[in-house]
């Protein structure tokens, strides 16, 4: 579960007040220890409310009030978002905050609404559309939702861990000069990249591949990996292709958590297009996100 915690305002911040620099240093170790377990996905602290705005509506008016504002108390000064197991986590985690206030102070934990709480209301449809929202939110762009096809990639396997997969470039060098001459190859010039057999250390394995109408008559050295038809989320890379490994470790570890869409234990793939171009390693770069079938 998702959980807003909510720093409450006083006296000393609405003043304008800033922490004291132990505080910082403490809050700085607090939230180091809330990223190395993988609580805290978002915090920021807020400026008093005389720097603020309120809008009011009321029918179709719009009424726009300056701060300050009064009730002290039931305004923020801070929040964090946190991935938690449970309410009770997230109150133990709250418990071992620094007091974030020279005075007195409080903090709320409220949690957020998931997917799961809109029932059928919220169909296959709008979360993809809400998914594709909080993706551009992360600076990832708009991912496309596919049905994609059966496919089988024969290429060049490797193992890897998240220290060595640094030598997956390698890996594409030693393949690249078969593309196009596969015995059975589809697609054109079309080359995937498989990330598949991933293992609870972290690590993983990696085919440099393309598509092939069937395994028989490969040579020895080639691995065929055999992905089903399933629904993917597409998204499109359109840096430099050394910069692939950024925008997969932007996926996983900052869109997935918070997408709402329920993700498969299957293998995920590079798609390289033709208008991939090898010389400047640019254009025609997909990455294809393999999606659980909707409950």
């Amino acid at each position: 579960m998702r959980v807003m915690v909510i720093v409450k305002a006083t006296k000393s911040s609405e003043a304008g007040e800033l922490p004291s620099e132990q505080l910082l240093a403490d809050m700085g170790r607090f939230n180091e220890e809330l990223a190395n377990a993988g609580i805290m996905l978002a915090g920021e602290g807020l400026r008093p409310s005389s720097a603020g705005v309120r809008v009011t509506f009321s029918g179709a008016s719009r009424t726009v009030t300056d701060g300050p504002f009064a009730e002290t108390k039931e305004l923020a000064a801070g929040f964090w978002i946190w991935k938690v197991n449970s309410m009770q986590e997230a109150i133990e985690w709250v418990k071992r905050c620094p007091n974030p206030m020279a005075e007195e102070s409080d903090i709320e934990i409220r949690p957020l609404f998931e997917a799961e709480d809109f029932g059928d209301a919220f169909t296959p449809e709008l979360r993809e559309q809400e998914a594709a929202i909080r993706a551009q939110t992360l600076g990832l762009g708009a991912p496309r939702f596919e049905n994609g096809r059966a496919l089988d990639i024969a290429g060049l396997n490797a193992s890897y861990t998240p220290e060595t997969r640094r030598n997956i470039p390698a890996q594409w060098q030693r393949f690249a000069p078969s593309i196009g001459k596969v015995p059975g190859q589809l697609g054109g010039m079309t080359a995937y990249g498989v990330c598949w057999n991933t293992r609870p250390d972290c690590g993983f394995d990696y085919l440099a591949g393309v598509e092939v109408a069937s395994s028989d008559g490969l040579p020895n050295d080639l691995t065929t990996v055999s992905l089903p038809a399933r629904r993917y989320a597409v998204f499109t890379h359109d840096r430099h292709v050394s910069k692939i490994g950024e925008t997969i470790d932007a996926i996983w570890t900052n869109w997935a958590p918070v997408c709402g869409l329920n993700l498969a234990d299957a293998p995920c793939f590079e798609r390289y297009t033709a208008e991939f171009n090898p010389a400047t390693g640019l254009g025609g770069m997909e990455l294809w996100i393999p999606l659980a079938e909707s409950k």
